[in-house]
Order: structure tokens, then C-alpha cells, then sequence
């Protein structure tokens, strides 16, 4: 009886590591989601501020051009002023909403924990030699 205390509480006391090893490995892949679901709702914030920016900037254009044409017919510094008024603030509206479509673009959730445990998989159902200990 004595003989068959070892085997068995050896036994024991590896599913536990075993167990204790698969929550860590657990809480370590749920620390990585959290972490990237915080990163992605950061993107989106930045991605949302942007796009305001960006559609202010594009109003505010073509308001510009709204007074270029009423003053069409003025003197040529003026004109000249409105027009270069009106092409910087498009100008910068389209550059930021080209930024924004470029950041929106990218498919970054929960990228790291998917390829994370992509790896774990893979690692699990590797063939394994034998030990000889």
C-alpha cells in the first residue's frame, strides 16, 4: 500500500502544477486581451477626434470657398488671401481624413492574444519525444 502512495500523490502534485501552469498561462492570455482591448479603445478615440478635426477643417474650407466666390469679382489681395485661406484649411481637412482612413484600416483587436495563443496551440500539438529520466 505504502508503494502505491508515491506513484499516486506524485501524480497528484503534477496535475496540480499542471493545473496551476494552465490558470497562469490563463490570467497571463486575459492580461494580454485587456491590455489590447484598452489599446484599441485608445485608437478609436484618437481615430474619432480626428475625424472631427477633420470635418471641421473641410467645413471651414468650403465656407472659404463660399466667399471666394461672392468676392470673385474684388480687388486681387483679397481674392488672393481667401484662396489661400480656403486651399490650406482643404488641404490639411483631406490630409487628416486620409490619416484617419489609414488608421481605420488597420485590423489591430486582440491581434497579439490571437497569435499568442496560435502559438500555444501549435506548442501543444507538437509530437513530443519520450523523456528519460
Amino acid at each position: 500500500m505504502a508503494s502505491e502512495a508515491g506513484p499516486v500523490l506524485r501524480l497528484f502534485e503534477a496535475s496540480k502544477r499542471l493545473l496551476s501552469n494552465l490558470a497562469a498561462n490563463g490570467e497571463t492570455r486575459l492580461r494580454l486581451a485587456v491590455l489590447e482591448l484598452e489599446e484599441e479603445r485608445s485608437r478609436l478615440v484618437t481615430l474619432l477626434l480626428l475625424l472631427g478635426l477633420s470635418l471641421v477643417m473641410l467645413l471651414l474650407g468650403l465656407g472659404m470657398l463660399a466667399l471666394l466666390v461672392v468676392v470673385f469679382f474684388w480687388d486681387t489681395y483679397r481674392l488672393t488671401a481667401i484662396a489661400t485661406s480656403a486651399l490650406v484649411l482643404l488641404g490639411g481637412g483631406v490630409g487628416i481624413a486620409l490619416l484617419s482612413v489609414r488608421l481605420a484600416r488597420r485590423h489591430t483587436l486582440l491581434k497579439e492574444t490571437l497569435a499568442q495563443l496560435a502559438l500555444d496551440r501549435q506548442l501543444l500539438e507538437e509530437p513530443r519525444e519520450p523523456s528519460r529520466h
